[in-house]
């Protein structure tokens, strides 16, 4: 059987899913209204199952790849939630000390799928340290509905400088360079441009379509920021004009790229909503821009 893609299903239904894993929609709203557009017989709920991620089929990397090292680590956030957890992963032959890179989730903590990307990075010679925003509140739960109902729960303000805590740690790891980037999806793409505009140490921004921060914010960022957008995600693509403006404005080095015909977590290989060719491609970029900012 082949694999579904956002083609599959109506414009219609990808928008009220983009919805509802944004927490714009309930559940019930989604399966209801999707229903409305259904074909071949396939049921609102239908629709759900069909673009609830399948973290085991997509996975790249295994945890137990010999090539790796990873642990679990607990570092203090006095200005945050008091601690916060995460998914450290280094190249088991590392010669050298190595940049670090802050691998920010979507909004719904440290998945099985970001834990995957952190293990990608890591083959690609960095040290990649993913935290879990929801550590405060038991960590991810196995579930990405109960996942996203508990991020609501947190109190953002603690939350960013759970990350910002995380960054700080970073720069003082034996095993770094001292260098530090930081690339993040959706809720973590956003992440990234807030700690683009409070870490002038941050020596890579790899934003994925994520919000930008207010123009006044924006000012402040220093840091080199590579940016990636879906052309159906009008909501946060529409930003990137005004946001590359005041980058330009203040002699930041950046890139932006809209990638034709995708939707709003085209990188996200677990759902539908993945794009193979505009995730090969951004990726690619990615890995280049960390290489060309972290390195030398």
């Amino acid at each position: 059987m082949s694999r579904l893609t956002a083609q599959d299903f109506p414009p219609e239904v990808m928008k009220l899913f983009d919805k509802f894993v944004h927490g714009d929609i309930s559940r019930r709203d989604f399966i209801e209204s999707s229903g409305k557009f259904a074909v071949g017989g396939m049921t609102g709920a239908g629709f759900l199952a069909a673009l609830t991620p399948r973290f085991a089929e997509a996975q790249q990397v295994k945890p137990d790849d010999k090539r790796l090292k990873t642990s679990w680590v607990e570092i203090p956030s006095p200005n945050g939630n008091g601690k916060v957890r995460g998914y450290l992963v280094q190249p088991a032959d590392a010669k050298g000390k190595l940049p670090v890179v802050l691998v920010i989730h979507e909004n719904r903590g440290l998945n099985p799928h970001i834990e995957d990307i952190a293990r990608r990075v890591a083959l690609d010679n960095f040290i990649a340290f993913a935290p879990d925003a929801l550590f405060s509140l038991g960590g991810y739960p196995g579930d990405e509905d109960k996942a996203r109902e508990a991020f609501t729960k947190l109190d953002q303000t603690k939350t960013r400088e759970d990350f910002v805590a995380a960054a700080d740690w970073l720069a003082k790891l034996p095993e770094g360079s001292g260098k530090i980037g930081a690339v993040g999806f959706c809720y973590g793409g956003g992440m990234v441009n807030f700690l683009a505009t409070r870490l002038p140490g941050l020596s890579a921004a790899v934003p994925y379509y994520g919000p930008q921060p207010a123009e006044a914010d924006a000012a402040k960022i220093k840091s080199p920021l590579q940016a990636h957008y879906a052309s159906n995600d009008e909501k946060i693509t529409s930003g990137w004009p005004k946001y590359e403006a005041v980058l330009k404005a203040n002699g930041v080095k950046n890139e932006g790229f809209v990638y034709p015909g995708t939707e709003h977590g085209f990188n996200n290989d677990t759902t539908p909503r993945y794009n193979e060719a505009a995730a090969k491609l951004s990726w690619q970029r990615t890995i280049a821009f960390l290489n060309a900012n972290l390195r030398g």
